[in-house]
Formats: C-alpha cells, structure tokens, sequence
C-alpha cells in the first residue's frame, strides 16, 4: 500500500471539547496566519462534531508554527492533539476504504495507538520532570532566603565572614 502525502498546510486537530465549534476553532489557530478553512466533521447521528477537526492554511509555513505551538496545548480544558492531516479518503474511491477489507488497516491501527500511548506516557514523564526541577529550585531559593536570615551557619565554613565578624565586635 503506497503512504499517503501529507499536506503540509492542513493540520489535523484531535481532542477537542464538545463546546469548541468551527469559529472558537478558527479563532484558537488565527494567530499563526490565514486560514483557508476550517472543517469539524459532525457525528450523523447526533449532529455533533466527533472530536476532532482540520484547520487548512494559506501557507505551510504558518501550518507549521501552529502544529509546533499548538499540539499539546489546551482549549476549553482539553489537551489538543495537532498533526499534520492525511488526505480525505473517499468512501469507495480508488485507494478508499472499499478498496481494501477493513481489517487491513489492524496493524498499523495498533501501530498508531501504541505510539499515542507511548507519546502520553514520554510527556507524562517530562511533566513530572519539570515539577521536580521545579520543586527543587523552589526549595532552593527558599533556603537561599533562610540562608540570609541565619548568616551565621555560613560563617563557620567562610574564614573571611568570621574575620569580618570578629572586626565588627571589636569595633562595636
């Protein structure tokens, strides 16, 4: 099966809230550039858009931008997930989904999930990273602050504060 090109100024936007709507789409992907066009695809049976949408760009450049500032950030409370969009297979078209049994495409569905997955787990890891630095640069600066309250306790490792003690007592 020939990979399919990807178009490079078409983003796919997974994850999206029930309440984002085709202009609070538009809207979150604007600052990047113009958009050609903006499309969330609706569920037939209940009318409502199944979670994910595609935000097309003038430029590819400004398609790029937006995948790299935008995938992973939130919208309405949910981490959006922004790919670079797979061209519309037409249901009974040549390479479509009539072409081939529907269990064809099982592998590399799994493939998919397990590198999702794997993705999640990886960003899961750099966040708790991040906490932890975090935490720990927060701890130091609170003992840097201790450390001013209290100078004696440096005193006893500094030879130079120790003299500098020992003049101000003479002096006082």
């Amino acid at each position: 099966m020939a990979q399919q090109a990807v178009q490079k100024n078409t983003l796919y936007v997974g994850g999206l809230a029930e309440e984002v709507n085709e202009a609070i789409l538009h809207a979150a992907f604007i600052p990047f550039g113009d958009i050609k066009d903006v499309k969330t695809p609706l569920d037939q049976a209940t009318q409502k858009h199944r979670s994910f949408g595609f935000v097309t760009f003038l430029e590819k450049e400004d398609a790029s931008a937006a995948m790299d500032n935008m995938d992973g950030a939130e919208l309405y409370g949910r981490v959006l997930t922004v790919n670079y969009a797979l061209p519309e297979r037409i249901k009974g078209g040549e390479q479509g989904w009539a072409a081939q049994p529907i269990w064809a495409d099982a592998d590399t569905w799994f493939e998919r999930q397990q590198q999702e997955e794997e993705m999640q787990r990886i960003q899961a890891e750099n966040q708790a990273a991040m906490r932890a630095a975090e935490e720990l640069h927060r701890k130091k600066m609170a003992e840097e602050r201790e450390g001013e309250k209290e100078d004696d306790t440096e005193m006893k490792d500094d030879p130079m504060a120790m003299a500098e003690a020992e003049v101000l007592k003479q002096n006082n």
